[in-house]
């Protein structure tokens, strides 16, 4: 690849997006599922390479007719492969800053029930997959123990961590790990689309939901098409902290996002090194944190940056709005090119296990939200839990969503207990540490110590939501 080829990939990919966003706004199956206009850009993009057109042209003129590998050219699919592995660190950078940690007491009262709930579900979803995995994928069908952490990688980590751990899939000898990781993704962001909107409806008949008096259908045309509507465009979208004379604001606030990561990547350096030259030295040493992403630690690194401009900043030149604009950017371009560039051959391949993952993780975040959330979160558990349930089946956008249709004016505190419960959560699971960690450690080590550690996080979680949270009254 040369730059004129890294730089036409990108154009190409900036076109697609925005067929994406055209979709969006006159196909009305897209706006009744609330389908993001990178995923309809990826699809479109998939549906142009090589394992849908080339093979339909394949197929209808033969090998050598013009469209054999589709109308996306190898290298450019090539250089959108790599984005993804490198976008997840500037998404997982910018996820704190901007964002100063509220009171802890605050946080523990109104979101210690969302944070048992979400646990229960996050954790769950390593002890489903690695009993799949130990059970019926490696015995049957031959595939790696390792494929017990894919339920949890593609519903709780979303796109941009299945994507992003492509590399450590490849380097333990799971390249299709990570096809199968952004295909999981993708059924978990529809399903929880669809499910959550289905388990909207059926709270509103039963009588489950504290807000709703009637059917969720008159949600404006305009939110289902992804507008904003003139009358509101003047709310803006980021602040203006710096002049631009001096430096542009998203400059500034790009320069914060290189710290974090490079903060990060000094952390996973440190590391590194004192594993080799600990318990990784020599031959018979284990190697565990090589395998280790760069994600994870630039999220910590975006916590350092955030307390150290907190402390020592008292013109507070960062600001939260703007650091969620390229945050967004680079979360739409990773999710198009990431599925883009999905091999349909490794999930055609392992088609048995991809539908027996998929299931069982849908089954599970469904289950526990209809026979745990009611007993684990006091008040309002139907507009709260449903933010979990979305977020743990598809990305943390998907929460919001289902949360808006099921508290449209924000009448309950689904919203404040769902924030402070993600900047306890997301370090944790949903490309966090254990994310990071979970293939490397079930290679090493094999599935069952991660599988008994998953388990007690489990009950954990069950049993401080139903004799503590459960009982509390905020």
């Amino acid at each position: 690849m040369n730059a004129e080829q890294i730089g036409f990939a990108l154009l190409i990919l900036a076109i697609l997006l925005f067929a994406g966003k055209w979709v969006r706004m006159q196909w009305r199956p897209a706006q009744k599922l609330f389908l993001p206009a990178s995923i309809l850009a990826g699809v479109i993009g998939l549906l142009l390479g090589p394992g849908v057109l080339g093979s339909l042209a394949q197929m209808v003129a033969g090998p050598d007719t013009a469209l054999a590998e589709g109308a996306i050219p190898a290298p450019m699919l090539e250089t959108w492969s790599e984005l993804p592995g490198l976008l997840i660190n500037v998404v997982f950078a910018a996820l704190f800053l901007g964002a100063p940690l509220p009171d802890f007491k605050r946080i523990w009262r109104l979101a210690g029930p969302q944070l048992a709930f979400g646990l229960t579900l996050g954790a769950g979803q390593y002890v489903v997959g690695i009993l799949i995995a130990a059970l019926v994928l490696a015995p049957l069908f031959g595939l790696p123990l390792m494929a017990g952490a894919l339920i949890e990688i593609g519903f709780e980590g979303g796109h941009g961590t299945a994507a992003g751990l492509q590399d450590v899939f490849a380097d333990l000898g799971f390249p299709e790990g990570a096809d199968l990781a952004v295909g999981m993704a993708t059924v978990g962001v529809v399903s929880g689309i669809v499910g959550g909107i289905i388990l909207v409806n059926w709270g509103v008949r039963n009588g489950k939901s504290a807000v709703l008096d009637k059917d969720i259908g008159e949600i404006p045309h305009s939110q289902q098409r992804g507008l904003i509507d003139k009358t509101d465009r003047p709310v803006p979208t980021g602040g203006m902290t710096v002049r631009s004379e001096s430096i542009e604001p998203l400059t500034l606030h790009f320069a914060f996002i290189a710290m974090a990561i490079l903060i990060g990547l000094g952390i996973l350096e440190t590391l590194t090194w004192i594993e080799q030259h600990t318990w990784g030295k020599g031959k018979e040493g284990l190697e565990l944190l090589g395998a280790v992403p760069l994600f994870p630690l630039a999220m910590i690194g975006g916590l350092i940056v955030q307390q150290i401009l907190t402390r020592i900043d008292k013109n507070e030149l960062m600001d939260r709005p703007t650091m969620l604009r390229i945050q967004g950017i680079a979360l739409d371009i990773l999710i198009a090119s990431a599925i883009a560039s999905l091999s349909l051959a490794a999930i055609a391949a392992n088609l048995m296990p991809f539908i027996l993952l998929g299931v069982a993780g849908i089954a599970w975040n469904i289950c526990m939200f209809l026979f745990l959330a009611p007993r684990v979160i006091p008040k309002y558990w139907f507009e709260r839990g449903i933010g979990d349930v979305g977020q743990s089946m598809g990305v943390t956008a998907t929460g919001l969503i289902l949360m808006k249709i099921a508290d449209p004016d924000n009448k309950t505190p689904a919203y404040e207990a769902f924030g402070y419960k993600q900047m306890a959560f997301e370090p944790i699971f949903g490309g966090g540490l254990v994310t990071g960690i979970s293939l490397p450690v079930i290679y090493n080590f094999g599935p069952w110590p991660l599988f008994g550690v998953m388990l007690v996080l489990v009950l954990l979680g069950v049993g401080s939501g139903l004799f503590y949270f459960g009982k509390l009254n905020d």
